[in-house]
Order: C-alpha cells, then sequence, then structure tokens
C-alpha cells in the first residue's frame, strides 16, 4: 500500500466517523432505557397492539410516504390522540393545511407532547413525541401559521381521529 491510499483510507475512516452520527438516525433518545413514561411495553407488546407502519413511526422512528394519511385531508371537529396509547394531542381547531402532504397543527394540548434532538438524515430538527408512552409522532417547525409560526408535522399512522 502506498501512501496516497493510505491518506485516501485515512479519509474515509475519518469522515465515515464524523458523519455517522448523522448517517445511522440518532436521536438523542426520548425513549431509551433510563426514559420513564407512564405507558410502558415491551417491543412484543407494542407489535401486538400496533399495525406494522405505526410500529415503524411510533417506536422506530419512522416516517410515513407525504399524502398517504387520510387525516391528512379531515377537517371535522374531533381530537387527534396517540395511536400508541389513546393521549390526546391535538384539537381540530389547531389543524390547518400545510400542503407538505402530513396532518399539520400549530398547537398541542398542553402538556401532550415532547421534543428531543433529532440529527438524523444529515440535519438537526426537533422530533416530537407522545409524553405518555414516548411514541414518535413527527417534528415541529419554526414555519407555521400565527399565532405561533409552528408547524407540528405529523405522521397520520402515530395518531387516531376522534370526532366530536
Amino acid at each position: 500500500m502506498d501512501k496516497r491510499h493510505f491518506l485516501q483510507i485515512g479519509a474515509v475512516l475519518l469522515g465515515t466517523a464524523f458523519f455517522s452520527r448523522y448517517i445511522n438516525g440518532s436521536s438523542e433518545t426520548m425513549a431509551s432505557a433510563d426514559t420513564k413514561f407512564e405507558v410502558t411495553k415491551t417491543e412484543a407488546e407494542w407489535k401486538s397492539i400496533l399495525t406494522p407502519d405505526q410500529f415503524q413511526v411510533l417506536r422506530k422512528h419512522g416516517t410515513e410516504r407525504a399524502h398517504t394519511s387520510p387525516l391528512d385531508k379531515t377537517y371535522e371537529p374531533g381530537t387527534y390522540v396517540c395511536a400508541g396509547c389513546g393521549q390526546a394531542l391535538f384539537t381540530s381547531d389547531t389543524k390547518y393545511n400545510s400542503g407538505t402532504g402530513w396532518p399539520s397543527f400549530f398547537t398541542p394540548i398542553e402538556g401532550a407532547i415532547g421534543t428531543t434532538v433529532d440529527r438524523s438524515l444529515f440535519m438537526t430538527r426537533t422530533e416530537v413525541h407522545c409524553s405518555r408512552c414516548g411514541g414518535h409522532l413527527g417534528h415541529v417547525f419554526n414555519d407555521g401559521p400565527k399565532p405561533t409560526g409552528l408547524r407540528y408535522c405529523m405522521n397520520g399512522v402515530s395518531l387516531k381521529f376522534e370526532p366530536a
């Protein structure tokens, strides 16, 4: 191995180590082993009560494809609850059409959500999770409407709608 190959391999290893936290989808974990939530279940228990899509989003921090959730276009009066534990998260009077393809809200019900830093996909975002069970719901952005200026961009499979 000559010096040039050695330097190239070293650069690749160094770059991989530096960017691995962005590639691997690390969140400053909201549901680590030492985090306590009111509702806790084993992975097998979550799999038994959630659909595969719900499990992937709520427990594995996945994201559903845009424009696939019927809740994106639901605007009747009611409450959006966590699909994992049933906690009320958002009311229909805070929902709006963001044009993103995911159900969007400008404010949650007080105390219903928690947030963490998400450094996946080569960016830093604010992840939103259910404060009762720790389920991943989506992300919050600073490009929403008044009065808050926030856009809570939620995965529809992480929510259930309860009409008023």
